[in-house]
């Protein structure tokens, strides 16, 4: 592994609980990671203990196998080789762009290597000829481009990303972040990004982490986050979805999970009813796993909808009670208090714990 935690934990003084409480992670030379989670979750921690800017109270991090954090060890950052992008750029206003990149070079270059790299690395992010540009001439994608050709010139063995896209408008980061996900895999760089945007995150990573009370739920890619999220928190975290109540009923050599909305499932790899008491789930339904068909039996009132252009997202109540999402199409156009016909097309049904019930294992998920 390029990259390595190993169960760390920093924990401030006088705090409740740690930042960052027992994290393990590896990341691949050449890997770009993202981590997300609510403010305070300890993602930025997280990022700030790699870079050796808060000393950790346990646990170890190997940079392309060097053990930088562990007991009895704390590398400094400016020994750790690691880049650093900050989200306000932190560029030097009396120095252009060509000073700002090549600020961070070692001393061993002579002139003229030193301004070979710097026009290399501006030419990797897209800004060959604006050496003598000043930062007050760029524009903010444009200066977060030269921060990041700051952070490369030195080819550092990792590059740390703290939310670079937060100043600018959402289009914008959006664009950027698959642009940079180029620029970073030309590169050949590892990088671990943070962000709380869940867009940002699947447009970058190539694995993505879900922190929570400091706390690592889940480290995988955006897919299986999505289908198959490991903890009941990743699953509300990610996407648009709701957990409506499902019991498990054994027949015969299957399992079938019983819904409102009918049986999802009669798959040999369903969970035993035995997982949960008396079989009573709860059963993770994402609003694209609910389609509108008109002569669908089961039928639900639209009690909210939000237009996203190609599509709304309808709120919809089943004459049971229970409330479910659904993505439909724009050119759908049905009106609050209308009744439409649903059915559910589910790839992979998800299984929880019923909040308040027995303990049993948190999620269990199958193919359909």
């Amino acid at each position: 592994m390029h990259l390595e935690l190993r169960q760390l934990r920093v924990h401030y003084p006088g705090r409740p609980r740690p930042a960052v409480d027992g994290v393990s992670l590896g990341m691949k030379a050449g890997d770009i990671g993202v981590l997300i989670g609510p403010s305070g979750c300890g993602k930025t921690t997280l990022l700030r203990a790699v870079a050796g800017l808060e000393p950790a109270q346990s646990g170890e991090i190997l940079i392309s196998g060097q053990r930088v954090e562990g007991p009895g060890v704390h590398v400094p950052p400016e020994r750790r080789q690691v880049g650093m992008v900050f989200q306000d750029y932190a560029l030097f206003p009396h120095l252009d762009v060509a000073g700002n990149v090549g600020f961070g070079l070692g001393r061993g270059l002579s002139g003229a290597e030193r301004r070979t790299r710097v026009s290399d690395v501006l030419a990797l992010v897209g800004l060959g000829g604006t050496e003598k540009r000043m930062p007050h001439e760029l524009s903010g994608g444009q200066q977060q481009r030269v921060a990041l050709a700051r952070a490369l010139a030195p080819q550092p063995k990792l590059l740390l990303l703290d939310e670079p896209f937060s100043n600018l408008d959402v289009d914008l980061r959006e664009r950027l972040a698959h642009e940079i996900r180029g620029i970073l895999k030309e590169a050949k760089a590892t990088a671990l990004f943070v962000t709380h945007d869940q867009l940002e995150a699947f447009a970058i990573g190539d694995v993505i982490g879900v922190m929570h009370e400091g706390q690592l739920h889940q480290w995988d890619d955006a897919y299986t986050l999505y289908h198959r999220p490991a903890t009941r928190f990743v699953a509300d975290f990610i996407g648009h979805g709701v957990f409506a109540p499902a019991t498990l009923k054994r027949v015969g050599t299957q399992v079938v999970v019983h819904t409102a909305l009918g049986a999802l499932t009669d798959g040999a790899e369903c969970p035993l009813p035995a997982a949960f008491r008396y079989g009573q789930c709860e059963v993770l339904l994402r609003a694209d796993d609910i389609i509108h068909d008109d002569d669908a039996p089961v039928k639900a009132e639209i009690v909210r909808k939000s237009f996203r252009g190609s599509e709304f997202l309808y709120t919809l109540r089943l004459a049971t009670g229970e409330t479910v999402l659904a993505h439909v199409p724009s050119h759908h156009d049905h009106k609050v208090g209308e009744w439409i016909g649903i059915r559910a097309q589910v790839d992979h049904v998800v299984t929880f714990q019923r909040e308040g019930g027995a303990a049993a294992p948190p999620m269990a998920s199958f193919p359909v």
